[in-house]
């Protein structure tokens, strides 16, 4: 509301000019939420504000009972020195400017003037709908904690602190959005970070014009760091575990959490941040590095695999002897390559039918489309039980990962390999791969440096600990 070039309007000494200028602002008679309490204190005349379920009663119960009780005599002069003998409660601020104090109230704060104060005294007794901590659904662990972020920021930086108890561990405060004023607190570890970019990131939300992060961190995202549309593949990991977010700012990133989001993004973040998993860190070193690995070589077997076949369905006599198996042996009624896209699609469709069925209706639902898409898809012609093989690894792959960025980044890789393969053959899919391996060679992170790092530029021994799971050293432990 107010910015760096407009004047700052302060609050006067009387309680009346303020309640008229703050009823005004917060429309108190339309806003049956907004409250305001008038009483005595200490023979002068006081005036609370604050938001009806933001509040906790018991406490500023509490504190209203404990002014009631200050006499004429004990009424400090000023302000400061009231809140350090009147107010018996931890978090206590003092604030002058009428925008400062309006943004306060209505991220939850009482506030309340007294007679006599150039100022308004806060009281942060606030308390926010929150559900209970839980397991993110999408980042489930075979072993490990099962606790996972919510949509309460402040319970999310105490889950990182109580895994993390250094003080260098900084948690630093700001606001985006001219109406909605969300709250961004910006993690990372003192000495570890790369202050460049840190820099770099602070200044770009603290210029940021938008009226609202309606999308919460996506937008946030596009805002900061607006990257090129046709280049699908991720700048940033977002995770919704608390030990993934300690253990990056452990090793130098950078976490940003919003405020009504349940999830931490993680910056910056090379292709093998995002694949790797907690599940890779909670089993020995020999588990830990098959697991990894196996992911790795499902997820580019899931973007090759349709093409390759598509390319030799195309040219039969390019089959060896010893797999002519892999030939169709049914009549092709459809193009394989409409074949494979509709069920590209289908199986979006199905995804999208799952994520907004009602949760009792899941799993009915999900076996009637297993058997409609399924076996009389096949039996009916139009698709050929190969493609369906082929087409239901390909929807398996897909959820061998946690980030449905990347997913969907390899899916759009898939896409284009598998139409300019049936358009122009063996070149088709040269021009194709060419392409996939393009998109991620020129991709930056958000620091500006290499997406496939350690491979580009090469080191071997970060190499080694991307893909093989070591047993980690006394400093790290």
């Amino acid at each position: 509301m107010s910015e760096t070039n407009k004047e700052k309007t302060v609050i006067s000494t009387s309680v009346a000019e303020n309640m008229e200028l703050f009823h005004k602002i917060l429309r108190v008679d339309q806003n049956f939420d907004v409250v305001y309490r008038t009483m005595k204190i200490g023979g002068r005349q006081a005036c609370f504000y604050f938001v009806d379920g933001f509040v906790k009663d018991e406490v500023l119960q509490r504190i209203i009972q404990y002014m009631c009780g200050i006499g004429e005599k004990d009424f400090p002069k000023e302000a400061h020195e009231f809140s350090k003998k009147c107010l018996p409660y931890g978090e206590i601020g003092i604030l002058r400017d009428v925008d400062e104090i309006i943004t306060q109230l209505l991220m939850g704060i009482t506030c309340f003037f007294v007679d006599g104060y150039d100022a308004a005294l806060t009281i942060d007794c606030r308390t926010y709908p929150a559900r209970s901590v839980s397991e993110p659904g999408k980042e489930k662990v075979l072993r490990g904690s099962r606790d996972g972020f919510v949509e309460t920021l402040i319970f999310n930086t105490a889950m990182i602190r109580r895994r993390i108890r250094d003080p260098r561990l900084t948690v630093e405060i700001t606001q985006a959005g001219k109406s909605s004023r969300t709250d961004i607190a910006i993690c990372y570890m003192d000495g570890r970070v790369d202050t460049e970019l840190l820099d770099r990131i602070k200044k770009r939300i603290e210029n940021l014009k938008v009226d609202a992060l309606t999308m919460n961190q996506e937008s946030l995202a596009e805002c900061i760091f607006p990257y090129k549309w046709y280049n699908p593949f991720p700048k940033f990991k977002y995770s919704e575990r608390p030990d993934t977010a300690a253990a990056q700012l452990l090793e130098g990133n950078i976490i940003i959490l919003v405020d009504t989001s349940p999830a931490a993004m993680i910056l910056p973040s090379s292709v093998f941040d995002i694949i790797e998993e907690a599940d890779d860190f909670y089993f020995p070193p020999l588990t830990g590095t098959y697991l990894r690995l196996s992911r790795m070589t499902i997820s580019l077997l899931g973007v090759i695999l349709t093409p390759i076949w598509l390319l030799l369905m195309q040219n039969p006599e390019w089959i060896p002897e010893s797999f002519q198996f892999l030939a169709i042996k049914d009549a092709v009624n459809i193009p394989l390559i409409w074949q494979l896209l509709i069920l590209e699609f289908s199986i979006d469709g199905l995804r999208l039918a799952a994520l907004n069925t009602p949760s009792m209706l899941t799993t009915p639902l999900s076996v009637i489309a297993a058997l409609v898409v399924g076996e009389f898809a096949a039996n009916s012609g139009w698709f050929n039980s190969e493609t369906m093989l082929y087409m239901a690894f390909v929807a398996l792959s897909n959820y061998t990962q946690s980030s449905f960025e990347l997913g969907y980044a390899l899916k759009f890789m898939r896409l284009q390999l598998l139409i300019l393969t049936s358009v122009f053959n063996l070149w088709g899919f040269i021009a194709g791969m060419v392409i996939f391996v393009l998109s991620i060679l020129t991709n930056k992170t958000i620091a500006g440096k290499s997406y496939i790092y350690p491979i580009l530029p090469f080191s071997l021994r970060e190499l080694k600990r991307r893909f093989f799971r070591a047993r980690l050293t006394p400093e790290e432990r």
